[in-house]
């Protein structure tokens, strides 16, 4: 086994957080299963912080039209008080607002989401409990809601939902699209504003977490780079698949799928055939 994070490593996990970082599915979980089935080391919560900053690029230049209109609108908001009740204004504020859960449970349980949540059957257990929460808000939900419905109290349950994607399996996106349908919002809406939440999350975890890659023994820059890189042509091709898809479908294969790799996990760790 290589000493560090080899070239193919990095072009597999790049793919997997690419592939996995906007479906309902835990791009997280998917880069510790693939590490240890594989046999490699954990490349750790720093590597898939950083890394998730490729697929944020993706989000960043998908909603690149939708973005520049928020922050010009909030920007102009601020001393101009005709900019305050547009849509743009508002949403550069919720997605302010709905940032603050995960900065608070970030930083407060930092130690956790490096340490123990990063064990298999956490993520699997996780996998199952937030893949049925999932079917049910998909199933049960009314989906009678869009932005003109959104608040400062939606908000905050969004950000709580993104939160728990500090758990390992949670799935940002998963956790934030749950909550939202939950609460009512259609299917499409939900994923957007998940996305646009995001952004602020995931850019500022992964310039907090990047000087822990030199200290890594296992994982390097240029093998980082790549798999970053790769991860954001990936991600791109699969947010504007999944915003087409979401205009018609719905996410229980998505659960399906959670549940049997869940089960499968717990299995394999039951059997021996992986450590937990």
């Amino acid at each position: 086994m290589n000493d560090q994070l080899s070239w193919l490593q990095a072009i597999v996990l790049g793919i997997s957080q690419g592939l996995t970082e906007f479906l309902p599915v835990s791009s997280s979980a998917h880069t510790l299963i693939i590490a240890k089935i594989a046999n490699w080391p954990d490349p750790g919560a720093a590597f898939t912080a950083v890394t998730q900053i490729g697929t944020e690029a993706a989000v960043i230049i998908y909603f690149w039209n939708d973005l520049k209109l928020i922050i010009r609108n909030w920007f102009l908001s601020l001393y101009k008080k005709d900019y305050r009740s547009t849509p743009e204004a508002k949403m550069g504020w919720y997605v302010i607002i709905g940032s603050l859960p995960i900065a608070y449970f970030g930083l407060t349980f930092q130690k956790q989401v490096e340490t123990s949540a990063r064990s298999l059957q956490v993520v699997a257990v996780a996998l199952i409990v937030m893949g049925i929460l999932l079917g049910l808000a998909d199933r049960l939900g009314k989906q009678n809601k869009d932005e003109s419905n959104l608040g400062v109290k939606q908000a905050i349950i969004f950000g709580v939902g993104q939160a728990l994607a500090l758990i390992p399996g949670v799935s940002r996106s998963g956790a934030t699209i749950t909550f939202g349908l939950a609460m009512g919002f259609n299917r499409e809406f939900a994923a957007r504003y998940s996305f646009l939440l995001a952004i602020p999350a995931v850019l500022a975890s992964g310039l907090y977490t990047a000087q822990d890659i030199a200290n890594d023994s296992f994982v390097n820059w240029p093998a980082t780079i790549l798999a970053t890189v790769i991860a954001f042509f990936v991600g791109y091709l699969v947010i504007s698949t999944l915003m087409n898809y979401l205009k018609t479908r719905s996410f229980m294969p998505f659960v399906i799928y959670r549940v049997m790799l869940g089960l499968l996990i717990l299995g394999l760790v039951q059997t021996g055939s992986l450590t937990a």
